[in-house]
C-alpha cells in the first residue's frame, strides 16, 4: 500500500462522512418542517366540532345536571354515558356499561383539568372545565376496570379513583328497560 493509496482511502471516507452528515442534516431539518406545519395547520384549523358548557351550572341545569348522570341505552342501540369530574372524585363514581355495544362517553370537569383513563383499555382523555369531552369505546368482554384521574389535579389527586364495570349485554338490557340513569354505585 503506498502513501497515494492511503490518501485516496481518507478522501474517499471524508466524502461519505459529509454524505451521512448532509442526509442527516435534511432528515432533521424535513421533521422539524413536518412538525411545524402539523403545529401550525392544527393551530389555525380547529376541531371540527367544539362542545362548551358552564361548569357553574353542572349539576344544576343542562345536559350534566344530577338527574342525568350515569348510563342510558338510546333509541339507537347505543348506550351513552354521561359524567363530571370534580376534586376529588367522578360522578357517578361508578360507571356501568354492556358489552360488545357501542359507548359514548361524553364528561367534563367542574372546576380544573381532570383526566379519565380506563385502565386495559385506549380510552384516556382529558376532562377542561367549560369544554364537553366525548370518548368513543366499546369493551368486549364483561369485567371491571379502574378509571384513575390521569390529570394531576392538586392535593388528594391520588385518591381520584372510579370504576367501569362491564356487565353482559342481556343483564344490561333488562337493568335499561325503565329508561332511567343507570350506574353501579353501591353494587
Amino acid at each position: 500500500m503506498t502513501v497515494q493509496d492511503g490518501h485516496h482511502g481518507a478522501e474517499v471516507a471524508e466524502r461519505t462522512e459529509k454524505r451521512w452528515a448532509m442526509i442527516s442534516i435534511i432528515i432533521i431539518v424535513m421533521l422539524v418542517l413536518l412538525a411545524a406545519f402539523a403545529g401550525i395547520h392544527q393551530a389555525t384549523m380547529p376541531q371540527a366540532r367544539v362542545e362548551t358548557t358552564d361548569p357553574a351550572r353542572l349539576h344544576l341545569s343542562g345536559e350534566f345536571v344530577e338527574s342525568n348522570l350515569g348510563t342510558a341505552a338510546e333509541a339507537d342501540g347505543t348506550v351513552t354515558v354521561r359524567a363530571i369530574g370534580q376534586q376529588y372524585s367522578f360522578t357517578p363514581s361508578c360507571i356501568l356499561v354492556p358489552a360488545q355495544t357501542p359507548v359514548t362517553l361524553r364528561a367534563t370537569s367542574a372546576d380544573v383539568v381532570h383526566g379519565i383513563l380506563i385502565q386495559g383499555t385506549n380510552v384516556n382523555t382529558m376532562l377542561v372545565p367549560g369544554y364537553v369531552s366525548e370518548q368513543f369505546m366499546r369493551f368486549e368482554k364483561t369485567g371491571d376496570h379502574l378509571m384513575p384521574c390521569q390529570e394531576f389535579c392538586s392535593f388528594g389527586h391520588e385518591g381520584m379513583w372510579g370504576k367501569v364495570k362491564v356487565i353482559d349485554k342481556t343483564e344490561f338490557a333488562s337493568r335499561a328497560k325503565n329508561r332511567g340513569r343507570l350506574s353501579c354505585v353501591g353494587e
